[in-house]
């Protein structure tokens, strides 16, 4: 696998990451590795993972819902 260094981040920037990394119970290095592979995902195969994970779910009819407003 290829490595990056990425120099001059600002501390606010560091500190965010880590903080997300935290909230995400990841490490910073595999938070910024997600967020590199979300960022350079090819969108129709994000569109067909999410599409994969709906298609045998139920939903409950809307139209109540609309018919309420």
């Amino acid at each position: 696998m290829a490595q990056v260094l990425v120099r001059q981040l600002d501390d606010d920037v560091v500190a965010r990451l880590k903080e997300r990394a935290k909230s995400n119970g990841r490490s910073l290095e595999a938070e910024i590795r997600t967020i590199l592979r979300e960022a350079t995902a090819d969108p129709i195969e994000e569109l067909q993972r999410i599409r994969e994970s709906l298609l045998n779910r139920r939903f409950s009819d809307s139209s109540d819902i609309i018919r309420k407003r």
